[in-house]
């Protein structure tokens, strides 16, 4: 892992995989890190470069100082990181959750720099239904910490299903809680204040690349129902549904790259 310091912010980033082959920027989740997209690196690295980061505030990247973030900034963070690494040409990007809005939201400003889009669980926006929720929990997270939020907040992230089974679910989910907990608190209030002023929508329809986007069935912050209406404004599109839930990457990653790969390979 390397650091480097671009637009305001010091950033825990890896570029690795295979030589000359091209890049996917991976942009993780709310509470995630560089290493929520561990289990997907085989499977990607066969055909691309991976370019993954922690975004600010999170991992092992600078953490911010006041009471909110601002999407420019986390957009603008990847046209620097690209910028510092000499990464001129189109990237593929996949995002999950909130990252699936980072990327959206890069792809749709900065179009000439991606070539294909994978988006899972699509966020533009607060959800309505959970809008309250989110505000409260920025508030008891600075009061209280990540340790006292970590059951209520995954038990509606993370099904009970996908936590047990006999191919390694309960330590993923475990590895996953334990990073989740390791998070910092004002940082993850931070990004949940932005995420109650974000509104992306309209911008889905400047977003050139053709575009993967996935709904997954066990997502009930991201009703499948709810992320296939953006696919009517996405001009190059394909909607999928995915046996998955809001953190389809960390928590189902051969599924994930079963879809992603072909995707950004053409396929």
């Amino acid at each position: 892992m390397e650091w480097m310091d671009v637009n305001g912010a010091c950033l825990r980033y890896e570029l690795a995989g295979k030589a000359g082959a091209p890049i996917v920027v991976l942009i993780h989740e709310i509470g995630g890190c560089i290493e929520s997209w561990d289990e997907t690196l085989p499977a990607l690295r066969r055909e691309f470069r991976t370019l993954r980061y922690d975004q600010r505030g999170f991992g092992l990247s600078e953490k911010v100082s006041g009471p909110s973030m601002a999407l420019d900034d986390l957009v603008n963070d990847i046209v620097a990181m690209l910028d510092a690494l000499a990464i001129h040409e189109p990237v593929h990007v996949a995002g999950s959750a909130l990252g699936s809005g980072i990327a959206a939201a890069f792809a749709a400003r900065h179009p000439a720099r991606v070539a294909r889009l994978v988006v899972q669980s699509l966020v533009v926006g607060a959800n309505p239904a959970t809008r309250d929720h989110m505000f409260a929990r920025a508030s008891e997270v600075e009061r209280t910490g990540m340790r006292a939020q970590a059951k209520a907040s995954l038990d509606r992230s993370y099904p009970l299903h996908l936590r047990s089974g006999n191919n390694g679910e309960a330590a993923r989910f475990e590895r996953y809680r334990a990073r989740w907990i390791g998070n910092d608190p004002q940082s993850f209030a931070a990004i949940n204040r932005m995420l109650l002023d974000m509104n992306i929508e309209g911008e889905l329809g400047n977003i050139k690349a053709p575009t993967l986007l996935i709904g997954c069935r066990h997502d009930v912050l991201r009703a499948p129902a709810l992320v296939r209406t953006y696919a009517d404004k996405i001009p190059d599109v394909r909607y999928v549904e995915a046996d998955s839930a809001h953190f389809m990457h960390a928590q189902t990653p051969d599924l994930f790259t079963r879809l992603a790969v072909p995707f950004l390979l053409g396929k």
